[in-house]
């Protein structure tokens, strides 16, 4: 009975621990986002500044810093192992020493919003530092370091990432054949938010 028991709890602590995708997020302000998948690897910090809308894919062992507001806007796809950081001590670390935790208003100290706006796709292995934007439309090649601004529909690629390419290029070929994919895309590509 107790060998019995033990396979029992051995398998349920497998199947809580292992990762996998939840359906539906409940955002900071109560709205159930119902179409957004969710690994329970994924660590978001500050969640009552993390902003997402729906039908948003964030795969496993994602870090997602929300410290100084973080945006995820709708249709997003993060894949795995992505770091997305709001702030960073690393300058203020090494100026200040073991006085470290001692001050307050660090010089050094980096921190800006991160967004990313609708559509989007976030290779795995990318690092997203603070005060980045990147536009709708846009994807991020695996293992990128991304700072800066970027525009809609940006291929983005590198260490530090710069933008190689425009998205639409891809998607031309895909929508200039069907009519019912244009419309698709057109619905949000076209839109001025």
């Amino acid at each position: 009975m107790i060998g019995l028991l033990k396979k029992i709890v051995k398998e349920n602590i497998i199947k809580l621990t292992r990762p996998h995708m939840i359906k539906g997020y409940k955002r900071f302000d109560g709205k159930m986002l119902y179409d957004t998948r969710l690994s329970n690897t994924t660590f978001i910090e500050n969640t009552k500044n993390f902003y997402i809308e729906d039908n948003v894919y964030i795969g496993h062992y994602n870090y997602l810093d929300a410290s100084n507001n973080l945006t995820i806007e709708e249709g997003c796809q993060l894949t795995n192992f992505i770091n997305i950081v709001s702030h960073s001590s690393h300058i203020s670390i090494r100026l200040y020493g073991k006085e470290y935790l001692k001050h307050k208003n660090l010089k050094g100290y980096i921190k800006g919003e991160v967004i990313i706006g609708k559509y989007s796709f976030i290779g795995p292995y990318t690092l997203i530092m603070p005060g980045t934007k990147i536009g709708k439309g846009s994807l991020v090649k695996a293992y990128s370091y991304v700072k800066g601004v970027f525009p809609e529909f940006s291929i983005i690629s590198g260490n530090p990432a710069v933008r190689i390419g425009d998205t639409r290029n891809i998607d031309k070929k895909y929508i200039d054949d069907d009519q019912e994919l244009r419309m698709y895309y057109n619905e949000w590509a076209l839109k001025n938010d």
